[in-house]
């Protein structure tokens, strides 16, 4: 097992990554207020993944309490988190009750708005199931549900009391889910980690098989990034919103061809391909580094193409996004591989450039 730490003064917390953590109740008992739990889940993660932190609980004196809800991110919403509440209120869960985030970045965001708001504050800790949450969304306390509109448009900054990666969940991913989470990956070597991105051209394929050593690597260097970057900017006022490189169009994406169409990972794939292509177009990067990112996003089972959702969507879309500014759509660009920038500083011609060459692509 490998440890890092997310350092945040009074709120710092520890990131567990290794094989075999489900069962290790002690990483979790040890920050418990109270020998009460609420363990929040999806179907599928329930069906595969439940019992073995549950019986650890258990078996240590810790009354569990399960919820469980429906998969997908198209259940990202208010009435999904009121079925949260009306369990912790059902199973008299008080203040020092802690949640715990068992799966992926649907549940991991679920869970955590209802730890933030449930009784003004209770604690939770995450414990991610896919590679996605495992990488990017667990670490750094971002929960949020969906709007209609507006992707992650309703939410808290508020940290989890710690992270517990369980590599061993990777095996039952799908392909899909699986290429969704190596699009998080990819993003860390394109904004801040140039080394990490040759890397990833070099054992792209290792990844895609799941070799246990290349994923702990990919992981554990993804976190690290991640906790550093966080530790530097908690609420994103400044170089975190780098972290958001292809989320802009990756967004708009999803909200555009109706959530759970496009995973959240296929879409920023996507989004950083445009944000790449548009970066060209600026003249900050070569065309041969656009065909490096392209490459790398394919090798990992990854759409490069986007929707053809039309400028003035994807303008209304992006209108929405939380980096906005005074009515100005900010993108993380590239300045090269390995360094990004945020920029209100886009003309329209150079997005009708870049959005007139999507093309539909259906992930349904």
């Amino acid at each position: 097992m490998r440890t890092l730490n997310v350092a945040l003064g009074s709120r710092s917390y520890p990131i567990y990554i290794g094989a075999g953590l489900l069962g290790r109740a002690e990483l979790i008992v040890e920050r418990l207020k109270q020998k009460k739990a609420a363990i929040v889940t999806s179907s599928t993660v329930a069906r595969l993944y439940l019992p073995p932190p549950k019986g650890a609980l258990e078996a240590r004196g810790v009354s569990v309490v399960a919820v469980t809800l429906p998969d997908g991110e198209e259940h990202k919403t208010w009435e999904t988190l009121n079925r949260i509440f009306d369990e912790l209120i059902e199973h008299r869960c008080e203040r020092g009750t802690a949640l715990i985030a068992l799966g992926g970045g649907v549940v991991g965001d679920l869970a955590g708005f209802a730890a933030a708001v449930y009784q003004r504050g209770v604690p939770y800790i995450q414990v991610p199931t896919t590679l996605l949450a495992q990488v990017d969304s667990a670490i750094g306390g971002k929960t949020a549900i969906n709007h209609p509109r507006g992707k992650n448009m309703v939410g808290a900054f508020y940290q989890p009391l710690a992270v517990v990666s369980d590599t061993d969940t990777l095996a039952t991913l799908p392909p899909r889910e699986l290429a969704a989470g190596l699009a998080e990956v990819v993003k860390y070597g394109l904004i801040r980690d140039p080394a990490f991105f040759e890397w990833l051209e070099a054992n792209m394929a290792r990844l895609a098989r799941r070799e246990p050593e290349a994923l702990a690597y990919a992981i554990e260097r993804c976190c690290a990034n991640k906790a550093e970057v966080v530790s530097r900017d908690e609420r994103e006022t400044g170089p975190r919103a780098l972290l958001n490189f292809g989320h802009t169009f990756g967004h708009a994406i999803e909200a555009g061809t109706g959530y759970g169409t496009w995973l959240h990972g296929e879409a920023v794939a996507a989004g950083m391909l445009l944000a790449a292509k548009l970066s060209q177009r600026l003249g900050w990067i070569a065309p041969a580094d656009v065909r490096r990112i392209t490459a790398v996003l394919q090798e990992a089972g990854l759409p490069v193409d986007a929707p053809a959702l039309g400028l003035e969507r994807y303008l209304e879309l992006m209108g929405h996004d939380k980096k906005a500014e005074g009515g100005l759509i900010r993108f993380v660009l590239l300045k090269r591989i390995g360094e990004a920038v945020v920029s209100g500083e886009v003309p329209r011609a150079a997005l009708a450039d870049v959005l007139g060459a999507g093309t539909v692509h259906d992930r349904a």
